[in-house]
């Protein structure tokens, strides 16, 4: 077996995508951040005491999604051309959903992931005052689109 992440000397090297055609590509990622009735009353009532926890979240996973590749050392440097985090209160805590696009080399899995991860740990910076009970849960890749494996979605999403 063959690792596409390591050289013929067993190196961690990044994989060359230079000869590959860029093409749409887009990749949607979720996760939980479970938390107590308290902070999802806070949630709810825009009272958490340290201001808007949605608002940061959302602009943290977007940001992340641009910043992955100085995250991970070898993710590639790719135009984030879309990036998008829905999240929703729930009576257990908050669900985060990420969704990255582009047109380049390469796809964008490790760039929706990196979103959803920031976002939730945002989350958790806003609110760890009020309990340091909170869970950051199940961040998983959901759906991806183009590319030469194409289309996929997770079973039961």
């Amino acid at each position: 077996m063959s690792f596409t992440h390591l050289d013929a000397s067993g190196h961690a090297r990044m994989v060359d995508v230079t000869a590959k055609q860029p093409t749409v590509r887009s990749a949607t990622a979720r996760g939980f951040v479970r938390c107590g009735p308290e902070i999802v009353a806070a949630l709810r009532d825009g009272t958490a005491p340290k201001g808007d926890v949605l608002a940061v979240a959302r602009i943290a996973g977007i940001q992340a999604a641009k910043a992955t590749p100085t995250l991970l050392p070898l993710a590639h440097v790719i135009g984030v051309h879309r990036a998008g985090v829905e999240l929703e209160i729930r009576d257990d805590g908050v669900a985060i959903e990420a969704t990255v696009g582009t047109a380049d080399r390469t796809g964008v899995e490790m760039e929706a992931l990196t979103s959803v991860s920031v976002a939730a740990l945002a989350i958790v910076d806003m609110v760890k005052g009020m309990d340091k009970a909170v869970v950051i849960e199940d961040v998983r890749i959901v759906a991806k689109s183009g590319g030469r494996s194409g289309d996929w979605v997770r079973p039961g999403e």
